[in-house]
């Protein structure tokens, strides 16, 4: 799809827009002819120095808010073709530690989002999701996947021209507050040992630029009701361990075999793999191009949508897609992705 011809003269709006994933979009819908694009967060500071960072590029309409505040995102969303939801808490232990919070913001809030978006009568919504969404064991998990069947079952409220919804999920964003990537990098170069959870750990990672260019492509994609999954490269913790030493022992000082990797056991809600889809889910999943593609099962979306374009283009998947399951990226091969991200 040409995505130049699809946003040319359109207006988007980013919640969470200071987050890594936040940040990537912004940085990337600004390389597209859009209208406008209208950054909504929290943060103000953050959001202050975000729209400093573009004052040049003259299209960023700074929006200071909450997402559970619905008549201001309902302002905000007011001319706006497009949302991008990437507004969440992440992180998995503090979730545990706080549930409520965690309801509130990403569950309460994406309904909100939803609310706003129906009343402003924008587009198309795309809610950006997490791998921990699929059979979840912990608070974080558990809220994206609610978020998700909300973002779902919108689409079952729209009147003919209406709002569509749909969902992306995808793994770990190197380099992101919170992935492995900092955590390491840190410990590196502060002369501590790397702490491993478990050796036989492993993830979906990917970089932040591949984050926001599949967003955007899901949100051009899409129909409504629809779940994309990113296809992504695997890690094995360990090993990416290994890949950070390699990379920053040097340029911390330091001696790669004096840097030692201590195993202090999984944290509460932790998952030794993660799963991009479920097994009620692969009947109904197609595979094209960069992703995995999840219809919405039996029902009035059927009705409301036309989804041949997916068999046309696609098969059905025969497994769950699951990072303990699929092919792991070696270490030279994570060295050099890392590379090609920057981060070394």
């Amino acid at each position: 799809m040409d995505l130049n011809k699809y946003f040319d003269g359109k207006t988007l709006a980013i919640t969470g827009s200071v987050g890594s994933v936040g940040k990537a979009l912004v940085s990337f819908l600004t390389e597209l002819p859009v209208k406008e694009i209208v950054v909504i967060d929290n943060n103000e500071s953050a959001l202050h120095e975000q729209s400093v960072e573009y004052s040049s590029d003259g299209r960023l309409t700074p929006r200071l808010m909450d997402i559970t505040d619905q008549n201001g995102l309902t302002r905000a969303f007011t001319g706006v073709d497009y949302v991008l939801h990437a507004a969440a808490f992440k992180h998995v232990p503090l979730c545990e530690h706080e549930p409520q919070s965690a309801v509130r913001n990403n569950i309460v809030g994406t309904q909100s989002v939803i609310n706003a978006a129906l009343a402003a009568n924008v587009k198309k919504v795309l809610f950006t999701s997490s791998d921990k969404a699929v059979n979840p064991t912990n608070v974080m998990g558990i809220s994206k996947l609610m978020g998700e069947r909300l973002i779902t079952a919108a689409n079952l409220t729209r009147s003919t021209g209406g709002t569509v919804f749909a969902s992306t999920r995808f793994g770990n964003v190197l380099g992101s507050r919170g992935s492995v990537y900092p955590i390491f990098h840190k410990q590196i170069m502060t002369g501590k040992d790397i702490t491993l959870t478990s050796d036989d750990m492993t993830r979906f990672m990917m970089t932040q630029r591949e984050a926001a260019v599949l967003v955007v492509e899901s949100l051009a994609l899409f129909k409504g009701g629809e779940i994309f999954v990113t296809k992504m490269p695997i890690f094995n913790i360990a090993d990416f361990a290994v890949m950070m030493v390699e990379c920053f022992a040097e340029k911390a000082g330091r001696k790669k075999s004096e840097i030692k990797i201590q195993n202090i056991g999984v944290r509460p809600g932790e998952k030794l793999f993660e799963e991009l889809t479920t097994s009620e889910e692969v009947p109904r999943t197609f595979e094209i191009d960069e992703f995995f593609v999840v219809l919405p099962g039996d029902g009035p979306h059927g009705l409301l949508f036309d989804y041949s374009d997916y068999r046309e283009r696609g098969d059905l998947v025969d497994r769950v897609y699951d990072s303990s399951k699929e092919e792991k990226l070696s270490i030279e091969e994570g060295i050099a992705l890392l590379k090609k991200a920057n981060l070394t």
